[in-house]
C-alpha cells in the first residue's frame, strides 16, 4: 500500500513595511482564504523591511485562525527589524520561524506521519 500526503502550501509574501493600513490588507486577504487542516500557511517576510505593532496584528489574528481549525502558519525570512519587533513582543516564541522557505518543508519531511487507526 502506497499513502501519499500532499500539503497545500498558501504563500502570503507581504512587501515593505507592515503597519496599519498595510496590516489590514494582509488581514483582509488572509480572511479570504479559509484555512483547512491539512493546509501550510506561510509568511514570507523577505521583503519587509519594518513593522509596527499595529503589523503584529494580522499576524496573531492569523495564526489564531490557523491553529483553530489545525492549520500550521509559519513565518519564514525574517529581516533583523522585524525580528526586534517580535523578540519585543515576546511572538517569538508564540510563532514558528524559519531562517529560508526550504528550511520549512525540511522540518516537515523530518517528521513521521502518523496514521490514526
Amino acid at each position: 500500500m502506497t499513502l501519499t500526503q500532499e500539503r497545500q502550501v498558501i504563500l502570503f509574501k507581504p512587501q515593505g513595511s507592515i503597519n496599519l493600513d498595510s496590516g489590514t490588507v494582509l488581514s483582509e486577504q488572509m480572511a479570504e482564504i479559509k484555512p483547512q487542516h491539512h493546509q501550510l500557511w506561510v509568511i514570507d517576510l523577505a521583503a519587509v523591511d519594518f513593522m509596527d505593532s499595529s503589523g503584529l496584528v494580522p499576524l496573531v489574528k492569523g495564526l489564531k485562525a490557523a491553529r483553530q481549525t489545525g492549520c500550521r502558519l509559519v513565518l519564514c525570512n525574517v529581516n533583523p527589524p522585524v525580528k526586534v519587533i517580535l523578540e519585543l513582543t515576546q511572538l517569538d516564541s508564540v510563532f514558528e520561524i524559519f531562517p529560508k522557505y526550504e528550511d520549512i518543508f525540511a522540518s516537515v519531511e523530518d517528521q513521521p506521519l502518523v496514521l490514526a487507526s
